[in-house]
Formats: C-alpha cells, structure tokens, sequence
C-alpha cells in the first residue's frame, strides 16, 4: 500500500475527514471528528489504528509488524508498520474495523446520519 491508496481507502468511508492538527506531516482521518487513522505523510513507514483491546493484543502477538501505538492509548492503538509483511487487503481490514470502531462509539442519532 502507498500513501495515495491509503488516503483514497480511508476517504471512500461516510462521513470521513482529512487533517494535519498536530504538525504539517502527521495525516488524521476522522469520521464525524473522531479519529481513527493516522500516519507521517512525509515516510509512511507505519500506521496508527483503533483497535479493539483484545484483538489489538493477539494482533500484537501474531504480527512482528504490529506494535502498541506509538504517541497513542496503547491499550486502544496499534502501529503497523508499512514493511511489506502485511498484505494490502489485510490493512484495508484493519482500517474498516477502525473506522467501524469509532462509529460503533458515536451517539446513536449521529450514527445514523452515515
């Protein structure tokens, strides 16, 4: 995966934002503002993920490229690096659930405007 499919996947979800709030190389995806993606648009050698806590340990433990979010709640993020060893589609997963994540967490009326 490169940076222009990356960002293209995450802006193709309802409701999905593009940001730089913390410096002009960190790239934030929100949905409905809350984030669920981000990455250093300058390298692109990882990116951050919300993940469910349990599957963000297994995920950890299963996948050398999978690490506790760097700068984020490690109990609710993951690193993935972007080294090759995790296939496009399974980043494209991980990304959905996500977003899916941060909607599930969102007030049921605002749920239903996506």
């Amino acid at each position: 995966m490169d940076i222009i499919s990356y960002r293209d996947y995450c802006l193709s979800f309802p409701g999905t934002t593009e940001h730089t709030p913390f410096d002009e190389v960190t790239l934030v995806f929100k949905v409905m503002g809350k984030m669920f993606a981000l990455t250093n648009m300058d390298t692109f050698e990882s990116i951050n993920l919300k993940c469910d806590p349990e599957k963000a340990i297994e995920l950890r433990e299963k996948y050398t490229a999978v690490l506790p979010g760097y700068h984020m709640n490690k109990k609710h993020w993951n690193t993935v690096l972007i080294d090759g060893s995790i296939s496009d589609q399974q980043l494209k997963e991980w990304i959905k659930e996500s977003y899916d994540l941060v909607i599930k967490g969102l007030p049921k009326k605002i749920r239903e405007t996506l």
